[in-house]
């Protein structure tokens, strides 16, 4: 059974548009939360994904970041390229560009 605060992770997550990304921080910030760790957990149970976008969540540093789902980091990669995200290694590109903040 899913906690209050993963319902609220998972429906924020919904709110990332298409081809931007956000960061841990940004995401517990816009729940009004510094729970950054327990935020990132929720993230990585989300149990609708790709559906449901956690693959938008990356790190503040902007590497992308893990992926608990099929294929992991790889996938992450890929459904972000998808989207139109341009990633170089592990890194976004055009970070600051695509950076969704709430």
């Amino acid at each position: 059974m899913a906690t209050k605060l993963q319902q609220m992770v998972w429906e924020k997550l919904k709110e990332i548009p298409k081809g931007k990304v956000t960061t841990y921080k940004y995401l517990a910030k816009s729940l009004n939360t510094n729970a950054i760790r327990a935020v990132a957990s929720a993230v990585g149970k989300n149990p609708d994904a790709p559906n449901t976008p956690c693959h938008r969540v990356v790190l503040s540093s902007s590497k992308v970041g893990e992926y608990t789902h099929i294929r992991g980091v790889e996938r992450k990669i890929e459904l972000l390229k998808a989207e139109g995200i341009e990633i170089n290694k592990d890194k976004i590109v055009n970070f600051k560009e695509v950076l969704y903040k709430f």
